[in-house]
């Protein structure tokens, strides 16, 4: 299997996610504005939004895949089954609890993670209804999260790359058709959640059955497979899932600053969330399965040029999307969600938070490329010591710069951190000769650079001034847009090309 084409095929059920994400980001800013019931729900929907990624797509796929792979390669099908049996079920269990759990706790977890929204009656009843209906998504996408490691390790990653556009399409059809039937209407956005993870595992269980690897309930506590993924998805939570934790330690900031601040971090974490999800979250998907396959079979050379040939397109795909983010922070925003009851004002804060997330997000995305080069290998302990010292020093930058940057300085706090657990991982990396940079990497980087100084002009020139985009109607936004953001792709990619990189350089086989 051609890893550049999986790549692609990930990346664009991705874009296609991304896309309708916007879309429902679109409807919701349209239709409920950033106020008192928007900070309301996100917040409620960030808590099992922030357990999905913390034990499904973060923890537990680093730790249950390695696992799943090795059986797979050594011990022949039925361990395997096995051992897939006995993990669904005993996750099932765990998560049957925790979710009537979060669903009793909701007040508690509100005034937790949100304690600013207390001094408001009104809006701390709100969030803890919108809470206990949005809290058994947990229980669903971490299940999913289980199917999707599973497709994923036998080279299925089309499906799973797909799944997420059913939830867009929930909120967006429950935003439009059926917010007038609740009361009030914001209970549409719960009810979607919810819906949307019931049809993402649904949509999985065919494709489960078809290789054979329908789970049944097996539970079986004391199974070694079990304790495996146990060992190593304990501390595995920080390991990989620091920025989740550091965004709902913003939230907790966020809820003492101005109303609104909430909402414009969130749509600003949106706009990042789209390069992040659609380069970082497909290369760690498809990387960890060939990294664990790789380092199970003891071939260190190609363990090494899996990670260097990630690295190498991280950075020549992150770098010019963090650049566009920041440059086009106004036009992309405006052209999104100035309608209705989102306000030119609200723009602009929100652009203040959207800059300061670009300048961290390669520093995001090459922590899910260098993460699974630890946990490929079944090393918890080194990422989880990063982790710590990246979580402890985003709260002293919280506290540096949240009183003349506000809602911004939260954004730039996790921005910076990203970046320094990338280099702390790399480095942790290049200790242990884990990893050996290919040769070539100066003149790569000095070209790359190059190519960013073309993009910057371009963009510079198409962008215009910031009050214009505030002005303008929404179809004249939209084409601007798009001829700003294709002449800069156009730009980058042409001088790339001029300057000798070619598509067939970066293809590579799997493992």
């Amino acid at each position: 299997m051609n890893l550049l084409r999986a790549l692609a095929t990930v990346s664009g059920m991705t874009l296609l996610s991304r896309v309708l994400g916007f879309v429902r980001d679109f409807v919701i800013a349209r239709t409920f504005g950033a106020g008192m019931i928007t900070d309301a729900f996100f917040v409620a929907f960030r808590l099992p939004n922030l357990l999905r990624r913390l034990f499904a797509e973060g923890a537990f796929s680093q730790a249950f895949v390695p696992v799943l792979a090795e059986y797979r390669g050594r011990r022949g099908e039925i361990d395997t089954k096995t051992l897939v049996d006995r993990v669904a079920s005993m996750l099932f269990l765990a998560l049957v609890a925790v979710s009537a759990l979060g669903m009793v706790a909701a007040p508690v977890l509100i005034a937790v993670t949100a304690p600013g929204f207390s001094a408001d009656a009104e809006k701390f009843q709100l969030t803890v209804e919108l809470t206990r209906i949005t809290f058994p998504y947990i229980l669903f996408m971490s299940l999913v999260a289980l199917a999707a490691g599973i497709l994923n390790t036998w080279g299925r990653f089309a499906l799973p790359a797909f799944t997420p556009v059913l939830l867009n399409l929930s909120f967006i059809s429950m935003a439009l058709f059926a917010a007038p039937w609740f009361d009030p209407p914001v209970l549409a956005l719960a009810w979607a959640v919810l819906l949307g993870g019931v049809l993402q595992l649904g949509i999985q269980l065919p494709a489960l059955a078809k290789i054979g690897m329908l789970p049944r309930f097996d539970p079986v506590w004391r199974d070694e497979g079990v304790q495996r993924v146990l060992k190593l998805m304990a501390p595995a939570v920080l390991g990989v899932s620091v920025a989740q934790i550091s965004l709902l330690i913003n939230t907790i900031f966020a809820s003492f600053l101005e109303t609104g601040s909430v909402s414009w971090l969130y749509y600003a974490d949106r706009l990042m969330e789209f390069p992040a999800g659609l380069l970082g979250a497909a290369l760690g998907t498809i990387l960890l399965p060939s990294l664990a396959k790789t380092h199970a079979a003891g071939n260190s050379g190609d363990f090494s040029a899996l990670l260097d040939w990630g690295l190498r397109l991280t950075l020549m795909l992150t770098l010019p999307a963090s650049l566009a983010l920041a440059m086009l922070a106004v036009p992309l925003l405006s052209t999104l969600f100035q309608y209705g009851a989102f306000a030119a004002t609200d723009v602009l804060r929100t652009r203040e938070a959207l800059v300061a997330y670009s300048i961290g997000l390669t520093g995001l995305i090459l922590v899910k490329v260098l993460a699974p080069g630890f946990y490929a290998r079944q090393d918890i302990r080194t990422p989880v010591k990063i982790a710590l010292i990246t979580l402890a020093l985003t709260q002293l930058m919280n506290v540096a710069f949240i009183g003349w940057l506000k809602h911004a300085g939260l954004a730039l706090s996790i921005g910076l951190a990203s970046c320094f657990n990338a280099a702390m991982l790399w480095r942790g990396l290049r200790r242990r000769a884990v990893y050996r940079p290919q040769p070539g990497w100066g003149l790569f980087t000095a070209k790359l650079l190059v190519a960013l100084l073309v993009l910057g002009g371009v963009l510079w020139f198409a962008a215009g001034a910031d009050t214009a985009w505030l002005a303008m109607g929404g179809e004249q936004r939209v084409l601007k847009l798009a001829g700003a953001v294709c002449g800069g792709i156009a730009s980058y990619f042409a001088t790339l090309f001029l300057l000798g990189f070619r598509l067939r350089d970066f293809r590579r086989l799997a493992a």
